[in-house]
């Protein structure tokens, strides 16, 4: 028998891809399946993003690029960044990735051992838990309650660091909850956080953009005083429609104050992954700095499904949903429908034709929950919630 490093055995999964890959083999097979559980916009890539992929490669960009990215690209994501925040950052902060799960991994594996604790939120996107246990590290898991709108706790969060923590990661908008944290808990957390000058935090923002009701999204970078410790990760995918391209940033100190976190994931990127493709950073710089007006009406489809979801979510029997102000997730209690609520998810799978994660994918606390995507059309959205009303009714539990 070959014998494997112990740490691979550590790796958990994201088994939304795990259900992407049951739905499509059931769909295969002549079932008429209902996907609302992959995190993926159901819209094409805008058309003038691709054209500027098509153009590049009929100019000749084919070869490799810088790892940390195109000058080009890292200036295109410093014109966002001060756009979306107000914040000047310099392009010697600015990370090219392909996608967003090289940044976790670098800031996880960076700060991530044996003896080391590093907090992630529970329910949160779940690579966060498996890349902390592939380093050996101990993860220590942030509550995010219902009751606080599934925002984190500024309270709990400070009251869980001790010596051993390296790192804290964070998540707003968030998935798979749709918790958007208010500024004021921000506030919070930043001030409990001077007590902490060696714990580093990285700040999961792929989803910024994705914010309803006059909610607003609060970047950390808005403050200065962690910018020396501060991970800031985002992306194309969500944003532009542009999850397949593979396209990731993310904002890093540089210099000895901020411990060359910089040079250590651009060090990390040669020996892994030498850069990132160059026709999808060129369709990347078309994605910041072309028409934003595809990005609107994508926005204003989720809102409009967010609260057809919430509404027929709430209709179901011994199912409860409060309105997600973010992303483009709702995370139903279920509890109270007799379920435990993987089994529910596989049971609406295999019953239903509709399928969804169970909350306990995403953590401890996800126990009585499960997550709908609504990044799918309306009309297959009223049909999944018809089916599950029919499935709910005649499959009662206890």
């Amino acid at each position: 028998m070959l014998h494997t490093v112990a740490a691979f055995d550590r790796l958990g999964e994201e088994n939304a891809f795990a259900v992407l890959a049951r739905a499509t083999a059931l769909a295969a097979q002549g079932k008429d399946i209902i996907n609302l559980g992959i995190g993926q916009p159901d819209f094409k890539t805008p058309s003038h993003i691709v054209e500027a992929a098509i153009k590049a490669l009929k100019d000749g960009h084919h070869g490799y690029t810088p790892a940390t990215g195109l000058l080009a690209t890292r200036e295109a994501v410093v014109r966002r960044t001060l756009a979306m925040t107000g914040v000047e950052v310099s392009p010697e902060n600015v990370m090219i990735l392909p996608g967003g799960k090289p940044t976790m991994y670098a800031a996880i594996i960076m700060f991530g051992e044996p003896g080391a604790e590093i907090m992630y939120p529970d329910p949160g996107f779940p690579i966060y838990r498996s890349m902390i246990e592939f380093t050996g590290a101990t993860p220590v898991p942030i509550p995010i309650r219902e009751k606080n709108g599934f925002a984190f706790s500024a309270e709990e969060t400070l009251a869980l660091i001790t010596s051993k923590t390296r790192l804290v990661i964070l998540n707003s908008p968030a998935n798979p909850t749709g918790g958007v944290t208010p500024k004021a808990e921000i506030d919070r957390l930043v001030k409990g956080l001077e007590k902490h000058p060696d714990v580093a935090i990285m700040s999961d923002e792929i989803y910024d953009v994705m914010t309803y009701d006059g909610e607003k999204h609060t970047s950390l970078l808005k403050y200065p005083e962690i910018r020396d410790r501060l991970i800031v990760l985002n992306g194309w995918s969500k944003t532009w429609a542009m999850t397949g391209w593979r396209m990731g940033w993310s904002i890093w100190p540089n210099g000895e104050k901020g411990g060359n976190l910089y040079d250590k994931v651009r060090k990390l990127a040669v020996n892994c992954w030498s850069c990132v493709n160059a026709p999808s950073q060129f369709a990347g710089i078309a994605a910041i700095d072309g028409p934003q007006d595809e990005v609107e009406k994508m926005m204003k489809a989720f809102d409009n499904r967010r609260r057809i979801v919430v509404e027929g979510l709430n209709d179901l029997p011994g199912v409860s949903c409060i309105t997600p102000k973010g992303a483009f997730y709702a995370f139903p209690n279920v509890s109270k429908t007799g379920w435990k609520a993987k089994k529910l998810a596989s049971e609406l799978l295999d019953g239903a034709g509709v399928a969804l994660i169970g909350g306990p994918d995403f953590g401890i606390l996800g126990e009585g929950y499960i997550r709908l995507s609504y990044a799918n059309s309306e009309e297959n959205i009223l049909r999944a919630l018809e089916r599950m009303k029919l499935f709910l009714e005649s499959n009662r539990q206890g």
